[in-house]
């Protein structure tokens, strides 16, 4: 039977276990056209970004 030649620490056992917790990106919605969006990203809908026009989107 294996067992471990020294105790694991702490940290390196909560770096493990956080995987397992982790969810992905949250989707977020323009403040303009309230269609979803990533994160510090620029709306592909609208073409703002914090309120600023930052692209220009043809109809």
């Amino acid at each position: 039977m294996a067992v471990p030649k020294r105790k694991q620490s702490k940290m390196k056992k909560r770096l493990r276990k956080a995987a397992n917790r982790y969810e992905g990106v949250q989707a977020t919605f323009c403040t303009n056209c309230s269609a979803p969006v990533a994160p510090h990203r620029v709306c592909p809908n609208c073409g703002q970004y914090k309120g600023r026009q930052v692209l220009t989107v043809e109809a």
